[in-house]
């Protein structure tokens, strides 16, 4: 699944339509996770884009008065041609279409989706979501409020999008290797010391996975072509039995929360 970096990723590649004229949107298949409707073709006809951002794992795409909402899904990506190129590919179902390139989005699961409104913030979809974890909301202090009187286990306490936002499965396991923190710990059990290092590292983690240009699935690639190599440096995550890189134990899965967990036992308490 993409996660936030490779959103990330994908945002930055395609920042260079911001204004420009989308001459119309093409939707060749509904059917995506929610049913997209007509008025994302009818209203987003020739319009100026304002700008291209990302909250959570939505890109957003702002005109006058309405905005675009594109979530990935499970296997979604954007790919960008030119406008002219009738190449097509199996699932290829919408295009952005401008003067003289177009970005299609293409999903094999159609679990993605794609929205229009007037105010992404008040989107069902997007209100009820945590903080940005780039952002200097997600701090010591922030940690310290969600953790003290929780009794989930610290991984899936930052795996929580209420939370906290973009933290997915393998950079939580990245994360918390880096700080130093069990995996399995009770949330109120981490000390403030210790929410300091987690908050610091989970930003080290998205940085550097930012600029390596996504992680970890074999298959994704950001819209202009480009593959991620994150996975290369991984220090914990679908490493189970071979080496800690620090102390040499042999690194162990679990499932936390339904999810494959990897940590290491001497160097994560």
């Amino acid at each position: 699944m993409p996660e936030l970096p490779e959103v990330e990723t994908t945002v930055r590649a395609i920042n260079k339509f911001e204004n420009r004229i989308l001459k119309e949107v093409i939707i060749h298949n509904k059917n995506l996770r929610w049913k997209v409707e007509k008025k994302v073709e009818t209203l987003t006809r020739n319009q100026l884009v304002h700008k291209i951002t990302r909250r959570a794992k939505y890109i957003l795409i702002y005109f006058d008065k309405q905005c675009l909402m594109v979530h990935l899904g499970m296997s979604g990506k954007l790919r960008i041609q030119k406008s002219n190129n009738n190449y097509f590919k199996k699932h290829d179902h919408a295009e952005f279409i401008f003067k003289d390139e177009k970005i299609i989005f293409n999903d094999v699961r159609r679990f993605g989706s794609i929205h229009l409104c007037e105010n992404p913030d008040k989107h069902r979809l997007i209100k009820d979501l945590g903080v940005e974890p780039l952002s200097k909301s997600f701090s010591k202090s922030y940690m310290k409020d969600i953790c003290k009187n929780s009794n989930l286990c610290i991984k899936k306490l930052i795996m929580d999008q209420k939370n906290v936002v973009g933290v997915g499965n393998i950079y939580a396991s990245e994360s918390l290797f880096l700080a130093k923190i069990n995996p399995s710990r009770l949330s109120k059990e981490v000390s403030d010391n210790e929410c300091e290092k987690l908050v610091k590292s989970i930003k080290i983690i998205l940085k550097k996975a930012i600029k390596m240009g996504g992680t970890t699935i074999k298959d994704f690639y950001s819209a202009d072509g480009n593959e991620g190599y994150f996975s290369l440096k991984l220090n914990v995550y679908g490493r189970d039995s071979m080496v800690c890189n620090k102390c040499n134990t042999k690194i162990i899965k679990s499932i936390i929360g339904q999810r494959a967990t990897y940590s290491c036992t001497k160097c994560q308490l």
